[in-house]
Protein backbone atom coordinates (compact mmCIF):
# COMPACT_ATOMS: atom_id res chain seq x y z
CA UNK A 1 0.00 0.00 0.00
CA UNK A 2 1.08 3.41 -1.06
CA UNK A 3 2.07 5.93 1.93
CA UNK A 4 2.46 9.38 2.32
CA UNK A 5 6.24 8.51 3.31
CA UNK A 6 6.93 6.50 0.41
CA UNK A 7 5.20 7.82 -2.50
CA UNK A 8 6.85 9.55 -4.88
CA UNK A 9 10.03 9.14 -3.03
CA UNK A 10 12.56 8.10 -6.10
CA UNK A 11 15.32 5.05 -5.77
CA UNK A 12 17.70 4.42 -8.51
CA UNK A 13 18.81 0.80 -8.10
CA UNK A 14 22.12 -0.17 -10.18
CA UNK A 15 23.10 -3.84 -10.49
CA UNK A 16 24.34 -5.91 -13.98
CA UNK A 17 22.32 -8.58 -12.53
CA UNK A 18 18.41 -8.55 -14.12
CA UNK A 19 16.81 -10.49 -11.79
CA UNK A 20 18.03 -9.02 -9.09
CA UNK A 21 17.13 -5.68 -10.45
CA UNK A 22 13.69 -6.97 -11.50
CA UNK A 23 13.02 -8.26 -8.41
CA UNK A 24 14.40 -4.73 -6.52
CA UNK A 25 11.53 -3.07 -8.99
CA UNK A 26 8.91 -5.20 -8.23
CA UNK A 27 9.26 -4.90 -4.32
CA UNK A 28 10.44 -1.20 -3.76
CA UNK A 29 7.29 0.30 -6.66
CA UNK A 30 4.80 -1.76 -4.44
CA UNK A 31 5.82 0.13 -1.67
CA UNK A 32 5.13 3.11 -3.86
CA UNK A 33 8.42 4.25 -4.81
CA UNK A 34 9.51 6.08 -7.40
CA UNK A 35 12.08 3.08 -9.66
CA UNK A 36 14.28 3.52 -12.29
CA UNK A 37 17.29 0.52 -13.36
CA UNK A 38 21.04 1.16 -14.06
CA UNK A 39 23.08 -2.00 -15.23
CA UNK A 40 26.42 -0.19 -14.59
CA UNK A 41 27.73 3.03 -13.04
CA UNK A 42 28.38 5.22 -16.14
CA UNK A 43 24.24 4.66 -16.87
CA UNK A 44 23.54 5.55 -13.69
CA UNK A 45 24.84 8.77 -14.07
CA UNK A 46 23.50 9.39 -17.02
CA UNK A 47 20.43 8.61 -15.51
CA UNK A 48 20.93 11.25 -12.83
CA UNK A 49 21.60 14.12 -15.09
CA UNK A 50 18.44 15.09 -15.32
CA UNK A 51 16.98 12.94 -12.58
CA UNK A 52 17.68 13.29 -9.42
CA UNK A 53 17.24 10.12 -6.62
CA UNK A 54 16.72 10.55 -3.00
CA UNK A 55 18.52 7.08 -2.53
CA UNK A 56 20.90 4.92 -4.80
CA UNK A 57 21.25 1.10 -4.61
CA UNK A 58 23.89 -0.47 -5.89
CA UNK A 59 26.18 -3.55 -5.91
CA UNK A 60 29.61 -3.55 -5.77
CA UNK A 61 30.76 -5.42 -8.68
CA UNK A 62 29.60 -4.42 -11.97
CA UNK A 63 31.44 -3.89 -15.42
CA UNK A 64 32.64 -0.44 -16.99
CA UNK A 65 32.09 1.29 -13.74
CA UNK A 66 31.63 -0.55 -10.20
CA UNK A 67 29.70 0.43 -6.91
CA UNK A 68 33.14 1.78 -5.36
CA UNK A 69 33.53 3.96 -7.92
CA UNK A 70 30.34 4.98 -8.33
CA UNK A 71 30.12 6.11 -4.57
CA UNK A 72 33.33 8.03 -4.94
CA UNK A 73 32.02 9.82 -8.13
CA UNK A 74 28.63 10.80 -6.28
CA UNK A 75 29.64 11.44 -2.75
CA UNK A 76 31.55 14.98 -3.20
CA UNK A 77 28.23 16.16 -3.74
CA UNK A 78 25.20 14.47 -3.53
CA UNK A 79 23.37 14.54 -0.45
CA UNK A 80 21.06 10.99 -0.80
CA UNK A 81 21.78 7.94 0.81
CA UNK A 82 23.64 5.30 -0.94
CA UNK A 83 23.08 1.53 -0.07
CA UNK A 84 25.81 -0.56 -1.44
CA UNK A 85 24.71 -4.70 -2.18
CA UNK A 86 28.19 -6.80 -1.73
CA UNK A 87 28.83 -10.67 -1.55
CA UNK A 88 29.66 -12.24 1.28
CA UNK A 89 33.82 -12.57 1.65
CA UNK A 90 34.12 -8.41 -0.05
CA UNK A 91 34.79 -6.83 3.39
CA UNK A 92 37.67 -4.98 2.33
CA UNK A 93 35.41 -3.61 -0.64
CA UNK A 94 32.43 -3.21 1.87
CA UNK A 95 35.07 -1.13 3.75
CA UNK A 96 36.22 1.04 0.85
CA UNK A 97 32.67 1.67 -0.28
CA UNK A 98 31.25 2.67 3.22
CA UNK A 99 34.71 5.10 3.25
CA UNK A 100 34.29 6.75 -0.23
CA UNK A 101 30.80 7.61 0.64
CA UNK A 102 28.04 4.87 0.81
CA UNK A 103 25.71 4.98 3.99
CA UNK A 104 24.87 1.44 4.83
CA UNK A 105 25.22 -2.00 2.64
CA UNK A 106 23.07 -5.12 2.44
CA UNK A 107 25.20 -8.83 2.28
CA UNK A 108 23.79 -10.89 -0.56
CA UNK A 109 21.65 -13.23 -0.30
CA UNK A 110 19.42 -10.75 1.41
CA UNK A 111 15.78 -10.46 2.28
CA UNK A 112 13.67 -7.73 0.84
CA UNK A 113 12.42 -7.41 4.27
CA UNK A 114 15.89 -6.91 5.57
CA UNK A 115 16.41 -4.47 2.03
CA UNK A 116 13.39 -2.18 2.76
CA UNK A 117 13.59 -1.67 6.07
CA UNK A 118 17.20 -0.49 5.83
CA UNK A 119 15.35 2.26 2.62
CA UNK A 120 13.40 3.24 5.11
CA UNK A 121 16.08 3.87 7.84
CA UNK A 122 18.36 5.65 5.36
CA UNK A 123 14.97 7.93 4.17
CA UNK A 124 14.27 9.05 7.17
CA UNK A 125 17.90 10.74 8.00
CA UNK A 126 17.21 13.95 6.58
CA UNK A 127 20.97 15.33 4.93
CA UNK A 128 22.53 17.73 7.56
CA UNK A 129 22.56 21.37 6.11
CA UNK A 130 25.89 22.68 5.05
CA UNK A 131 27.44 25.17 7.62
CA UNK A 132 24.72 24.29 9.90
CA UNK A 133 26.24 23.46 13.68
CA UNK A 134 23.36 21.89 15.79
CA UNK A 135 23.62 22.84 19.35
CA UNK A 136 21.14 20.43 20.65
CA UNK A 137 20.77 16.40 19.46
CA UNK A 138 17.45 14.95 20.23
CA UNK A 139 16.93 11.15 19.26
CA UNK A 140 14.97 8.18 20.45
CA UNK A 141 16.69 7.76 24.13
CA UNK A 142 19.03 10.49 23.61
CA UNK A 143 19.31 14.37 24.80
CA UNK A 144 22.93 15.37 24.22
CA UNK A 145 23.05 19.11 24.44
CA UNK A 146 26.74 20.38 22.57
CA UNK A 147 27.10 23.15 24.25
CA UNK A 148 27.14 22.09 27.89
CA UNK A 149 28.85 18.79 27.31
CA UNK A 150 25.87 17.37 28.83
CA UNK A 151 24.12 13.40 27.77
CA UNK A 152 20.88 12.37 28.70
CA UNK A 153 19.92 8.64 28.20
CA UNK A 154 16.38 8.00 28.87
CA UNK A 155 16.66 10.88 31.38
CA UNK A 156 19.76 9.79 33.14
CA UNK A 157 22.04 11.58 32.79
CA UNK A 158 25.47 10.02 31.82
CA UNK A 159 29.24 11.85 32.39
CA UNK A 160 31.58 10.94 29.47
CA UNK A 161 35.30 12.15 29.32
CA UNK A 162 35.80 14.76 26.49
CA UNK A 163 36.82 12.23 23.76
CA UNK A 164 34.10 9.35 24.63
CA UNK A 165 31.44 12.90 24.26
CA UNK A 166 33.01 13.50 21.06
CA UNK A 167 32.58 9.66 19.66
CA UNK A 168 28.87 9.81 21.31
CA UNK A 169 28.73 12.96 19.13
CA UNK A 170 29.83 11.73 16.00
CA UNK A 171 27.66 8.54 15.87
CA UNK A 172 24.41 10.57 16.82
CA UNK A 173 25.06 12.50 14.30
CA UNK A 174 24.95 9.84 11.74
CA UNK A 175 21.99 7.20 13.39
CA UNK A 176 21.12 4.06 11.58
CA UNK A 177 24.34 4.40 9.52
CA UNK A 178 26.96 2.10 9.26
CA UNK A 179 30.50 4.03 10.10
CA UNK A 180 33.66 2.51 9.25
CA UNK A 181 36.61 2.37 12.12
CA UNK A 182 38.93 4.31 9.84
CA UNK A 183 36.05 6.81 9.96
CA UNK A 184 35.48 6.70 13.10
CA UNK A 185 39.46 7.16 14.12
CA UNK A 186 39.68 10.03 11.56
CA UNK A 187 36.69 12.20 12.99
CA UNK A 188 37.32 11.89 16.37
CA UNK A 189 41.64 11.11 16.97
CA UNK A 190 42.74 12.81 13.24
CA UNK A 191 43.75 11.12 9.94
CA UNK A 192 47.22 10.14 11.96
CA UNK A 193 45.19 7.40 13.95
CA UNK A 194 43.13 5.70 11.59
CA UNK A 195 44.92 2.46 11.60
CA UNK A 196 44.66 2.04 15.51
CA UNK A 197 40.95 -0.13 15.33
CA UNK A 198 41.97 -1.42 18.77
CA UNK A 199 42.55 1.99 20.24
CA UNK A 200 38.64 2.92 19.39
CA UNK A 201 37.29 -0.41 20.35
CA UNK A 202 38.84 0.53 24.15
CA UNK A 203 36.99 3.46 23.89
CA UNK A 204 33.35 2.30 22.14
CA UNK A 205 33.34 -0.82 24.97
CA UNK A 206 33.97 2.15 27.76
CA UNK A 207 30.92 4.19 26.20
CA UNK A 208 28.84 0.96 26.23
CA UNK A 209 29.72 0.83 29.93
CA UNK A 210 28.23 4.09 30.93
CA UNK A 211 25.23 4.30 28.32
CA UNK A 212 23.64 1.14 29.43
CA UNK A 213 25.56 -0.16 32.63
CA UNK A 214 23.17 -3.38 33.37
CA UNK A 215 22.60 -4.63 29.57
CA UNK A 216 23.94 -7.98 28.79
CA UNK A 217 24.64 -6.85 25.06
CA UNK A 218 24.65 -3.46 23.15
CA UNK A 219 21.48 -1.94 22.46
CA UNK A 220 23.15 1.55 21.18
CA UNK A 221 26.20 1.26 19.24
CA UNK A 222 26.02 -2.29 17.58
CA UNK A 223 29.18 -3.75 16.22
CA UNK A 224 29.31 -4.68 12.56
CA UNK A 225 31.87 -7.48 12.05
CA UNK A 226 35.13 -6.37 10.54
CA UNK A 227 33.37 -3.01 9.41
CA UNK A 228 32.73 -0.36 11.83
CA UNK A 229 29.93 0.02 14.16
CA UNK A 230 26.11 1.10 13.50
CA UNK A 231 24.37 3.72 16.41
CA UNK A 232 20.69 3.27 16.84
CA UNK A 233 18.65 5.66 18.59
CA UNK A 234 16.72 3.47 20.59
CA UNK A 235 13.58 4.15 18.77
Amino acid sequence: MTTATTEHRRILVVDDETQITRVLRTSLSSQGYDIRVANDGETALEIMKDWTPDLVITDLSMPNMDGLELCRRLRPKAKFPIIVLSVRGEERTKVQALDAGADDYVTKPFSIEELLARVRANLRRAPAVAGEQPTLIEAGDFRIDLAAHKVMVRGREVHLTPKEFDLLVYLAGNPGRVITHRALLSAVWGGQSTEQVEYLRVFVGQLRRKLEPEASSPRYIVTEPWVGYRFETGE
